[in-house]
């Protein structure tokens, strides 16, 4: 197998991957598979060829586009003379992702907080078993906003 082949092999492999693991993260799988594309491609790509490339409908692609584009993870670029939309990773894609989980850890921990509020005094061995998964979502996002820092690009 040449390495173009062995290329092309690896970059279906990760694509397919990908669309597993947003699968197992609350995400639509071809929402990951678009993602994964712009990010082994590395340059923007024709909406077109998305769906052609991942072998599904426009609408599908469609659908993923909108969700990336919402969470900050992909940007449109719109070319002089030609009526296609081409996708890239935005500028802070990762920066981003880490942002959005950020999010859903101190969502969790808040959910997890107000029943502690909620608990009688008498409940204290409850109380001490959600003060400790209420401290595993804090170390949690401590973790987070350290990666973000790392992650972000800075605005220019």
């Amino acid at each position: 197998m040449d390495t173009e082949q062995q290329l092309a092999q690896l970059r279906d492999e990760f694509i397919a991957r990908m669309g597993v693991v947003a699968a197992n993260d609350g995400m639509p799988r071809m929402s990951g598979q678009v993602f994964a594309m712009l990010v082994f491609e590395g340059e923007e790509v024709a909406f077109g060829d998305l769906a052609k490339n991942l072998s599904v409908s426009r609408a599908t692609i469609s659908t993923s586009i909108r969700l990336l584009e919402e969470r900050g993870l992909i940007r449109r670029i719109n070319k002089a003379g030609d009526r296609q939309d081409y996708f890239q990773l935005a500028d802070d894609a990762y920066g981003a992702m880490t942002r959005f989980a950020l999010g859903g850890t101190r969502r969790t921990k808040s959910e997890i907080d107000a029943t502690i509020s909620k608990l009688p005094d008498e409940a204290e061995d409850v109380r001490g078993r959600l003060e400790a998964f209420s401290g595993f979502y804090e170390a949690i996002s401590a973790a987070l906003e350290d990666a973000a820092t790392r992650v972000s690009k800075p605005k220019t």
